[in-house]
């Protein structure tokens, strides 16, 4: 997921603390996502902001 997130930032040239607060999340929150699971209201946010399927960003569908 996290991953998947930041080739989404490489690719539109978008920090991803920049990503952070068009989600209306705190700093650090996506980078915390390496070790602890994320809320599905966060995980809805970036979706909607990158534009990616939550079934891409928790991996059950392959792009």
């Amino acid at each position: 997921m996290l991953e998947k997130i930041k080739a989404w930032c490489k690719e539109n040239d978008t920090a991803i603390s920049v990503l952070e607060k068009k989600c209306g999340l705190g700093n650090g929150t996506i980078s915390g996502w390496e070790k602890s699971v994320p809320r599905v209201d966060s995980l809805i946010a970036v979706s909607k902001i990158t534009g990616l399927s939550l079934d891409e960003l928790i991996g059950t569908k392959n792009t």
